[in-house]
């Protein structure tokens, strides 16, 4: 799998009820952690619109505590099920065949999307959304030969709660005078009108929201930290481009440089300048594409320009991309008449006023 041209190492969370086959199936971008656990069963729950006696897992850490002396549930999955009313129970250790009924189904699935991938011509998706509806449509159709053997099964599950409980963890960071906070080791920028507040993080399987008291903020891309690799980051250029286009020579050695390139076409354009332009002429123009960008919301279009100069064997311009992307639209100002009002209407009315009072 690709997205947006980058192999995407991904696992499924697979979600089946054993009598009717009914299933859910979700990408998890990270490993087999609680946070995707939960996500993923709770939007299976909710599609399913009922909730059943009992959920079987294997031997999975994110959910129990596999070295303790007894067996007992972690204690945020044991407060999840007793929020849906559901026993939480696993396989006896080495006696994978007690699932049966769904280890089975994984290949199953496995192949029904790969076939559909071959059906589908391509194994490149624009964005992880793209790829879970791709997801969900091609188990809808699953589901849709099953919707007898569903309804019998749905007499016998439980209600929905009133309310989803919590499916994600928190944190609360400090953000740091350079605009950065840090997430489960991995950097993140934020705003630079929020240097030195504290912030309170919803870390999802997928995602980042960071709260400024109850207020979201600002929402990210999770990237996850791997031990013995590179410390992986998420820099967006519009939270630093504010204190680049006051000093566009850091640029050159910002240790964001490598990620200030938004699209392709940007790295080109930096190339070309850097090759063709004194270095300060260099960094004054990319920075100026950057602002440009980040303040008329046309990130887009500037890099369809940019690609269409460079392919000419043209040298990108500031100006000339102003123009071609956010041209400020010169109108003649509208003409106003105003008219000055007839003084002997004060007369009218005083001299209605008077009349009122004389009379008795």
């Amino acid at each position: 799998m690709t997205i947006a041209g980058v192999p995407f190492q991904h696992l499924l969370y697979h979600f089946r009820l054993a009598f009717s086959g009914w299933e859910h199936v979700r990408a998890v971008c990270g490993g087999e952690s609680f946070t995707a656990l939960i996500e993923g069963l709770q939007e299976a729950l909710w599609q399913l619109g009922g909730v059943p006696h009992e959920h079987r897992t294997d031997r999975l850490s994110a959910a129990f505590r596999n070295l303790a002396a007894e067996d007992d549930a972690a204690r945020p999955y044991k407060d999840f099920c007793r929020h849906y009313g559901m026993e939480p129970t696993r396989n006896n250790a080495g006696a994978a065949h007690e699932n049966g009924a769904v280890e089975a189904s994984h290949g199953h699935l496995k192949r029904s999307l790969d076939e559909a991938l071959a059906l589908r011509g391509s194994r490149e998706f624009e964005d992880l959304g793209a790829y879970q509806a791709f997801l969900a449509e091609t188990v809808a159709r699953k589901n849709a030969r099953r919707r007898q053997a569903v309804a019998v099964e749905l007499d016998a599950l439980r209600p929905l709660p009133r309310h989803r409980t919590t499916d994600f963890s928190s944190m609360v960071v400090t953000v740091t005078r350079f605009g950065t906070i840090s997430v489960r080791g991995v950097l993140y920028t934020v705003p630079s009108r929020l240097v030195g507040s504290r912030l309170k993080v919803h870390v999802h399987d997928d995602r980042i929201v960071c709260h400024l008291g109850a207020e979201p903020v600002l929402t990210a891309q999770r990237l996850y930290f791997r031990r013995n690799g590179p410390h992986p980051r998420v820099v967006d250029y519009r939270h630093v481009i504010g204190s680049l286009v006051r000093k566009p020579q850091a640029f050159r050695h910002s240790v964001f440089r490598d990620d200030l390139f938004p699209r392709a076409p940007f790295r080109r354009a930096w190339e070309a300048l850097d090759a063709s332009l004194a270095p300060r002429e260099a960094c004054r123009v990319y920075v100026g594409l950057l602002h440009l960008a980040a303040t008329r919301a046309c990130e887009a279009q500037l890099a369809k320009h940019l690609a269409a100069v460079l392919d000419h064997g043209g040298l990108p311009d500031l100006e000339r991309a102003r123009a071609a992307v956010a041209p400020v639209l010169a109108s003649a100002p509208p003409q106003v008449a105003v008219l000055a009002p007839d003084l002997a209407a004060y007369d009218e009315l005083l001299d209605g006023a008077l009349l009122e009072e004389a009379l008795p």
